[in-house]
């Protein structure tokens, strides 16, 4: 049964409301004013707020602020209710993350369809699309459907690059962010004298190249194919539109983001600490994480001893004599520029 949480100080049209939803099914909790709304919110956690706006102690504007703050309830759908229908006002709270906003005086039926109208939009961009172009696509038509969002462009941009070809390079102004619909991606960065360092590595249904949209910078690294690749760019109107339009998207990439932080953390960690031997084993371990299909029982992967070397940081040549222990210790296998993974867990528990 799904929670809503009414904070209406008018006692009147309190409990109209919650008896309107409570009849149609709803569990209900209320509030009589904004500060005890938050805490009700905040401990209740419901899956709907309905909010009026002009209340003593703390108005719905500031309910709103307060509740988006805080990432447990900064996603609840949140619908404003109002006796002014001055457009200012509508204004206003759409461009703070409302979801909806409703006029009073209303009737049951304009209360419930604007409630299972959230419900229903609210749950479609919950859903997990398939990770191809079909469902990015179809991901962003939903959300331009929830959101009206007219400028979303229809058509997305494929370009297709050969195992070694430049994606974008480091100091470039970002088009759009790239998104991986076959193929695999690395992303480096480069020293004064040429040298590279892997910095993060992609697979097909991996977004790529948003950090710099939300940083409005320059790109602070190069991405290129690790192998022949199809990418598809989402132009940064459309990435935009979905980030500052919708909280549940915002929400989505907030988690990438800080994701793709802490790993460039724990990357700069083995850097500094961890024995080149140690480090080997972490690629080869990192590149089977991010790149065994379900169905394989052994993972098995063409890449240079150089790609190789530049994700561990270190010499070619020292990449090379220590695959060269992996092999004769039975970790790996080795048949030209396609290694073996044999012993996945003696890898991954390698001693410093």
């Amino acid at each position: 049964m799904k929670k809503i949480l009414i904070i209406e100080d008018n006692l009147d049209v309190r409990e109209n409301t919650a008896e309107i939803l409570t009849l149609a099914r709803y569990s209900v909790i209320t509030a009589k004013n904004g500060k005890e709304g938050v805490e009700l919110a905040q401990k209740e956690m419901p899956d709907l707020i309905i909010c009026d706006i002009m209340m003593p102690i703390l108005d719905g504007y500031g309910v709103l602020h307060l509740l988006s703050k805080n990432g447990d309830t900064s996603s609840i759908p949140f619908i404003f209710l109002t006796a002014k229908a001055d457009r200012a006002d509508f204004r206003k709270g759409m461009e703070m993350g409302a979801d909806d906003y409703l006029t009073k005086p209303f009737d049951d039926v304009e209360l419930l369809n604007a409630i299972e109208s959230r419900f229903k939009k609210n749950a479609i961009l919950k859903r997990e699309f398939t990770k191809n172009i079909e469902g990015i696509n179809d991901f962003i038509n939903e959300a331009k459907n929830i959101e009206s969002l007219s400028k979303l462009s229809e058509k997305r941009d494929v370009r297709f690059y050969k195992k070694r070809d430049i994606i974008y390079s480091e100091g470039s102004y970002p088009k759009g962010m790239y998104f991986v619909n076959k193929g695999k991606v690395k992303t480096f960065q480069t020293n004064d004298y040429g040298k590279e360092l892997i910095t993060e590595l992609y697979k097909e249904g991996d977004f790529f190249g948003y950090i710099s949209l939300l940083q409005d910078e320059k790109h602070n690294s190069s991405a290129s194919a690790f192998e022949d690749s199809e990418i598809y760019i989402i132009p940064k109107e459309d990435f935009f539109a979905l980030i500052y339009k919708n909280a549940e998207v915002s929400r989505r990439f907030i988690e990438i983001l800080s994701n793709d932080l802490l790993e460039s953390e724990k990357q700069l960690v083995k850097l500094a600490y961890n024995s080149v031997r140690k480090r080997v084993a972490e690629a080869l371990v990192k590149l089977s994480d991010k790149y065994k299909k379900d169905d394989e029982q052994i993972f098995s992967m063409n890449v240079s001893r150089a790609d190789l070397a530049n994700i561990v940081g270190t010499a070619t040549e020292t990449v090379i004599r220590t695959l060269s222990d992996f092999k004769e210790e039975s970790l790996i296998e080795i048949s030209g520029g396609t290694i073996t993974i044999l012993d996945y867990e003696g890898l991954d528990k390698m001693k410093n």
